[in-house]
């Protein structure tokens, strides 16, 4: 995972337990349309999308590490009883990407399973912060995953493309490695198409980070940072201010603030929404008080997404399943809110012209008599 969030996952659910299992009746004819439906992700993180099948493999690749290599141990392993000891699992699967060969197959597995739920478009966010400090060689990383992105376009379909986010928690030190391999000309891959900012919000102002979005824009990146997931509205204000943001990574509590609703949606901003991340997180107490609605109400663009998936039990389809039965969604509203994802993409226009048209057909096709 590369945000750090300010909370933990509820003790006891694993990765792979369904929330609607928990929170609400199945609805099967709608989730068998889900899962064929075609998608944009926008907000998915690189690590924190290493499944237990590519965790064990990794885990196998380096014998020395702590972290269970039997897929059924990593579920108990995957259990996090409170905050400190999610962030322990974190970082134990974190320091198991040594190598660019390491990042090659984790980036290529990522692609693999977004396929695998009918994803043709994703913007992975990455933080290559964490593996050069950890001693990668930053060309062989930025190798690495482009690699990974070519072969996972030409044998699944899948489009990827690059966030590179700021943690937060780590500093202007940070901010400035991280500004730097995603500008420099040398090493800037080629799928890069954005700039964000992830780690926690409670004591990492917003503004201080000013400069490094500055001359990330200035190169002719998109700015998307989190903000308002875990601190108030004001957060997202200033995300909106100083960092030009163009998309918000949760904005939770923006619901608390009309005049910033009304913001949102007048420019068309998109809200990059977790659901079931929001409430591992305790960002929202339960999925029933989630602001989603309030979102819609107000005009606001809301794109669904997964976050974390393996880490919080869920995954792209689940989301969307989650945010049919909260919105009260029938098959042509889930593909028009699937179609919100491909309007709110850095992706060009004929590629989300030919998603849409995908999108459009499925659904005529789903609904015939």
């Amino acid at each position: 995972m590369t945000r750090v969030p300010d909370g933990h996952r509820p003790p006891g659910r694993r990765p792979g337990e369904d929330p609607l299992t928990l929170q609400a009746p199945q609805n099967a004819p709608l989730n068998a349309f889900i899962a064929g439906l075609p998608k944009a992700e926008l907000h998915v993180h690189h690590v924190g999308s290493a499944s237990p099948r590519i965790v064990s493999e990794l885990a196998a690749r380096h014998p020395d590490s702590k972290v269970p290599t039997d897929p059924e141990a990593l579920a108990d392993y995957f259990t996090f009883t409170d905050f400190a000891h999610f962030i322990q699992v974190y970082l134990s699967v974190v320091d198991l990407i040594r190598t660019p060969e390491d990042v090659r197959l984790l980036t290529y597995e990522v692609g693999r399973e977004l396929a695998r739920q009918q994803v043709r478009y994703a913007e992975l966010t990455i933080t290559p912060f964490s593996s050069t400090r950890r001693g990668i060689d930053a060309r062989a990383f930025m190798d690495a995953i482009e690699d990974a992105r070519k072969a996972a376009e030409a044998e699944f379909g899948t489009i990827l493309r690059w966030c590179f986010d700021i943690p937060g928690e780590a500093g202007l030190e940070a901010a400035e490695e991280t500004t730097v391999l995603a500008t420099d000309d040398r090493l800037r891959p080629e799928g890069l198409v954005s700039f964000g900012l992830g780690g926690p919000e409670i004591g990492v102002p917003r503004p201080q980070f000013k400069p490094y979005f500055d001359r990330a824009i200035a190169a002719g990146l998109r700015s998307v940072p989190h903000a308002g997931e875990t601190t108030g509205p004001g957060t997202v204000w200033d995300a909106l201010t100083h960092l030009g943001a163009e998309r918000i990574g949760h904005g939770t509590s923006s619901a608390q603030d009309e005049k910033l609703l009304a913001h949102l949606a007048e420019h068309r901003i998109a809200l990059e929404v977790c659901p079931t991340s929001n409430i591992a997180t305790r960002a929202v107490r339960t999925l029933d008080e989630h602001p989603i609605g309030r979102f819609v109400e107000a005009g606001v663009l809301v794109t669904v997404n997964s976050d974390d998936p393996p880490m919080f039990g869920t995954d792209l389809n689940t989301e969307y399943a989650v945010v049919a039965r909260l919105l009260g969604l029938d098959e042509r509203g889930v593909a028009d809110l699937a179609k919100n994802a491909v309007d709110a993409s850095f992706l060009d226009e004929p590629g989300k012209a030919r998603i849409r048209t995908e999108i459009d057909t499925y659904t005529a096709s789903w609904l015939a008599p």
